[in-house]
């Protein structure tokens, strides 16, 4: 998955307003793995030089690619525009004729006399717009970073696969200042120093192309903490440009929710080691902007901003690097054929991202009222925001067909509903599963059963994966899914929410400083390229008190001058605020300037929130508890 946390939150603003090995040439693996090398002792201009040796070819003609779409992501990143001067090389030195088919694709005639080829990789994070969207370029954490002090190594953007080789075996070496740290889950093999011990050639095994996608790296002036949950270690690398923030700082906070997730999970399968990889991005111009994670099978890769507090970072983390180590479930224990057997140029996707997102999203959201990280409040608030933010999506979609066409203009711009409705969606599975087995089932205990039916290594079928879950659960789950999943009937939630107590009802709700009810409380004049107050200003609480009103003009936030050019940045900081932080802001209003100089409270507005209902009956309390600590 792709988790953003902040980057898609104010993209509508302005809108609004040499070996003589032989290989084999079918898809079997062989005993020679294809020789791979990453030299970063030898990077130019932010880009690294790559060399593939394959091993001696037995056809004519061979394609090369790098991946258009990596999993875990729906969306195209296209990694070969990302590379330069690419060159095959005959055994005698000599460069062949190359055939470029597309972005990420190369034909190579003569095969037979194919000895290696080489190229050099630029990376992504300099060619990130504002925001980190509205371009394709890859999502930040799915991308790459080449910069002298730091190396984010996702290395399906340095290595690609020959299509009638992907499932060989893969020998990656690195290069780079032996006084670097450098961490991956891939099995070393074997290190080697140079001559004069400066540099330090560090080599990996790969099974197949997926577990170079599978297991990224990280190298450069980095910090890491290892340390074991139960059986599971885990390994946290840190890179803070300026050391603002740490491993060590943030390695209670990863051990107490981790500690909780497994408690939670039970008897779920673990994997025996875990990474999680986290840049802290400055801000700058050629930063990733991109803010939010992606899972690898056992790791994920985290990119936040460098300036959030450590408050604010440790609860950003929760949410984030919960969501991802809950897809130890599914997709690595359950999973259709589209992942199992992933096409990273052609791919297809499976209808059911209800699941592989929503239900993993749900969990990341349940565990922490479960494992009382957070009061009951705190969760129904949190369920609160992800109705409100799914109302502003197409809630009369079908979401099998959307998860399928997920790539297609009419669809892609759904995908991040998966996190919102996708996750309710969970929600009303686990309640209707609880109602039905008074309490002693949930989805839960649905993931572990399918999980014990498939495993890593049997996909399900994807048009028969409901059948079987109402075979091994209840009718009704039946009536739910063709009625709101595969249907397009918009869920009523209080359908869900009466049967443990609750509804939708009105009240004071705590909200932030620039977001409301999902949606930012400023827009924008791309005409006069400003950025201004709207509408929505007058129901914060924290602003009412300052004196702002709808249609101010918002010049300057903390002495930076607001543009549309720099807003998802300097907005993102404001959704960062704090309570109790100084800020200073100049508003415009009707030509003269307004100064608010003041210290930051808690907003509050008046709004929706999950209420107990007047007349809760025994068995209504009892089904929630069932449903919020079963």
């Amino acid at each position: 998955m792709n988790k953003r946390t902040f980057a898609a939150i104010f993209s509508g603003i302005v809108l609004a307003s040499c070996s003589s090995t032989k290989n084999s040439n079918n898809d079997l693996a062989v005993s020679n793995p294809i020789e791979t090398t990453i030299d970063l002792s030898a990077v130019t201009n932010d880009k690294a030089p790559v060399t593939i040796n394959p091993g001696r070819f037995t056809i004519e003609t061979v394609t090369y690619r790098l991946p258009k779409v990596v999993q875990g992501t729906y969306s195209v990143s296209d990694f070969g525009k990302y590379i330069d001067d690419f060159k095959a090389i005959n055994y005698k030195g000599e460069a062949m004729p190359v055939t470029k088919l597309d972005d990420n694709s190369w034909s190579i005639a003569q095969a037979k006399d194919l000895d290696k080829i080489t190229y050099w990789v630029n990376d992504t994070y300099d060619e990130e717009d504002e925001g980190g969207i509205g371009k394709d370029v890859p999502f930040s954490p799915s991308g790459t970073n080449i910069e002298p002090n730091n190396y984010v190594l996702n290395l399906h953007g340095f290595i690609g696969y020959f299509d009638s080789l992907k499932n060989n075996q893969y020998k990656v070496d690195v290069t780079a200042p032996a006084s670097f740290i450098r961490t991956s889950a891939l099995q070393t093999v074997n290190t080697t120093k140079s001559a004069n011990g400066e540099m330090l050639t560090t080599s990996y095994f790969a099974p197949r192309y997926f577990d170079i996608t599978d297991n990224p790296m990280m190298y450069g002036n980095l910090d890491v903490e290892e340390f074991q949950v139960g059986d599971i270690k885990i390994v946290l690398s840190v890179y803070s440009p300026n050391k603002v923030h740490s491993a060590k700082s943030l390695k209670e906070t990863i051990y107490k929710m981790m500690q909780a997730q497994k408690t939670y999970m039970g008897d779920i399968n673990a994997t025996p080691r875990y990474d999680i990889y986290l840049y802290l991005s400055e801000e700058k111009e050629n930063s990733p902007k991109g803010f939010g994670a992606l899972e690898h099978h056992t790791s994920t890769v985290v990119v936040m901003p460098e300036s959030m507090s450590d408050e604010a970072l440790a609860e950003g983390m929760i949410d984030v690097v919960s969501h991802e180590f809950f897809h130890i479930v599914t997709p690595l224990s359950v999973h259709s054929e589209d992942v199992h057997y992933f096409d990273y140029n052609n791919p297809t996707f499976s209808k059911h991202l209800w699941m592989y997102e929503g239900v993993t999203e749900y969990f990341a959201t349940l565990f922490q009222v479960n494992q009382d990280l957070v009061n009951e409040d705190e969760f129904y608030n949190k369920i609160m925001g992800k109705i409100q933010s799914a109302a502003l999506m197409d809630d009369s979609m079908s979401f099998t067909i959307m998860s399928e066409n997920v790539l297609k203009d009419e669809y892609k711009d759904q995908y991040v509903n998966v996190y919102q409705k996708g996750a309710l969606i969970g929600m009303c599975i686990d309640i209707l599963m609880r109602e039905e087995s008074n309490g002693n089932r949930g989805i839960l205990s649905l993931m572990k059963e399918l999980s014990n039916k498939y495993g890593k290594n049997k996909p399900f079928e994807d048009d028969k994966l409901i059948d079987e879950i109402v075979a091994m659960t209840y009718p009704s789950l039946a009536d739910f899914f063709n009625t709101h999943v595969i249907g397009d009937t918009p869920i009523n939630y209080n359908t869900f929410f009466n049967k443990v107590g609750l509804e939708i009802g009105e009240g004071r709700v705590k909200t932030n400083y620039i977001l409301m009810e999902g949606m930012p409380i400023v827009g924008g004049d791309g005409q006069k390229g400003i950025i201004y107050f709207s509408d929505m200003v007058a129901k914060n609480s924290f602003w009412t008190e300052q004196g702002a009103l709808p249609n101010d003009v918002i010049k300057t936030i903390n002495g930076t001058n607001l543009t549309l050019q720099n807003a998802n940045t300097v907005l993102q900081e404001v959704f960062l605020w704090e309570e109790g932080q100084d800020i200073e802001v100049v508003l415009v209003r009707d030509g003269k300037e307004i100064t608010i100089k003041t210290k930051t409270t808690q907003p509050y507005t008046t709004g929706k929130k999950i209420v107990e209902l007047g007349n809760v009956t025994n068995a209504q309390k009892a089904l929630r508890k069932a449903w919020l600590k079963g």
